[in-house]
């Protein structure tokens, strides 16, 4: 008696649950991502093997270029319109005016280069003009009352709990950093972290 055999199927798949998982993360990342803005200036950092990370938020980024000129970023967007109002009082003295379209400017500029009286015209220009501009750096000497200095006192009267964080290119003298750091510590700010890139310890 010759035997039946049994009809073969093929397995199947359904992909559908893999395609609503796909589209959910892409959907997930394209809301949460944060672009990391463009930096005012090209600055090729020291390396070192230590693996420390910044602090997420409340951090204040001063950059040094080869030059020794400073560029400062004040952290999250929603303070610098009250820094800049207070660097206003401090140091302008209520004679330097900002308009509507040059304190949002501002609050959109990541970080900035220029002496203060200089700033309202540097706000007017557009972020393209903005990255070809040829900024001359913030000024800053080891007294408090350089601008460096005003603009840490008007930030840590909004915020006191700002993270400093130092960007040197490896190029930059050593005594403009040293004239950056006796101005942090003649506003009583002692810790501050240094921004490198990480390198494998040797023999690995």
């Amino acid at each position: 008696m010759p035997k039946v055999k049994p009809a073969r199927t093929k397995p199947s798949l359904d992909m559908t649950p893999m395609v609503d998982l796909a589209f959910l993360l892409v959907t997930f990342f394209m809301l949460t991502t944060k672009f990391r803005p463009d930096d005012p200036v090209t600055v090729d950092a020291p390396s070192s093997i230590s693996q420390n990370l910044l602090p997420d938020t409340n951090v204040m980024e001063l950059t040094i270029d080869k030059d020794g000129k400073l560029f400062m970023g004040l952290g999250a967007a929603a303070k610098r319109p009250e820094i800049l109002e207070n660097m206003a009082a401090v140091y302008g003295r209520g004679k330097i005016k900002f308009t509507e379209k040059q304190i949002k400017s501002f609050t959109n500029v990541a970080s900035f280069g220029v002496p203060f009286n200089q700033l309202p015209g540097y706000l007017e220009l557009s972020s393209e003009d903005r990255k070809n501009f040829q900024s001359p750096g913030v000024p800053y000497d080891t007294s408090g009352t350089s601008e460096m200095g005003m603009w840490l006192e008007s930030a840590y009267g909004v915020n006191p709990n700002f993270n400093i964080a130092i960007k040197g290119d490896q190029t930059t003298n050593l005594p403009a950093v040293r004239r950056v750091i006796q101005t942090l510590q003649t506003k009583d700010i002692n810790k501050f972290n240094l921004i490198t890139n990480l390198e494998q310890p040797a023999g690995k």
